[in-house]
């Protein structure tokens, strides 16, 4: 660093020519920097030091003695104990569909399980829709549409987020079961025709199960008899033979038949 400048002069960009200026009028500095006349010329338009953000609305906290914000008193000012962890975090983005969403997913979490179509043309497709009928031609009916019909009615017509939300949620019950009896029509229709579908999901997975559970009772049947096997050749060899005997003749199989 130039001896000119000083060691430990924190000049910020906006101010280094006025700095300067000063400097040169008390002799602090006995010659001009090479970059006083540049810098005069085309005078830096931003400065690069980390401002604070804005402070975010708090709830107040209490002060009582061991908080988190206790004030103490040093030299006759009055200085916060600890600084805030989140003083450079982001401020939170909240916007009013953001608490019908919420509500509408922790009601309906498996709705979060249903394939969904993520594509968007401008990120703003949901616009593009008519929001006084839940049911779009071009979109899937999801939990979004319910969020944005809630929205609409909050803002054309008037309603409170809740029964806003209530009536779209009712709405989208309606339609739900309207789509499973067109499904379950469409199937009965095709099945009359000849279609064949298949097991459901629901049975190969139970026969899948049954499959696990026959196995299982084979290899402990087989691990049954070759214990008691060798718990009667122990007790034959021991000069125990009747006993032996009586329980060879034990039927085995019957213990873990269904």
């Amino acid at each position: 660093m130039p001896k000119y400048l000083g060691l430990r002069d924190p000049l910020r960009a906006l101010r280094v020519h006025q700095t300067a200026s000063a400097r040169l009028q008390t002799g602090a500095l006995q010659a001009e920097p090479p970059w006083y006349r540049v810098v005069a010329e085309y005078p830096p338009s931003t400065t690069l030091v980390r401002t604070l953000p804005i402070a975010q609305p708090k709830k107040p906290r209490s002060t009582a003695k061991g908080s988190r914000l206790e004030p103490i008193i040093d030299n006759g000012r009055q200085t916060l104990k600890k600084k805030s962890s989140s003083l450079y975090k982001p401020q939170k983005i909240w916007y009013p569909e953001d608490a019908i969403r919420e509500w509408f997913f922790k009601d309906h979490p498996w709705e979060l399980a249903r394939p969904r179509i993520l594509v968007e043309n401008d990120g703003n497709d949901g616009k593009n829709y008519d929001w006084s009928k839940l049911m779009q031609k071009n979109k899937q009916l999801d939990g979004e549409s319910v969020v944005q019909r809630a929205l609409y009615m909050m803002e054309v017509e008037g309603r409170n987020s809740k029964d806003a939300y209530d009536v779209a949620r009712k709405e989208f019950y309606r339609l739900r079961m309207k789509q499973d009896i067109q499904r379950r029509i469409a199937r009965e229709e095709a099945i009359a025709v000849g279609a064949n579908f298949g097991l459901s999901y629901m049975e190969i997975s139970l026969e899948n199960e049954g499959k696990i559970i026959d196995q299982w009772r084979t290899e402990a049947l087989a691990d049954f008899n070759l214990r008691m096997n060798k718990k009667a050749s122990a007790i034959s060899d021991s000069g125990e033979g009747e006993e032996a005997e009586v329980e060879e003749a034990t039927p085995l199989a019957g213990v873990f038949g269904r």
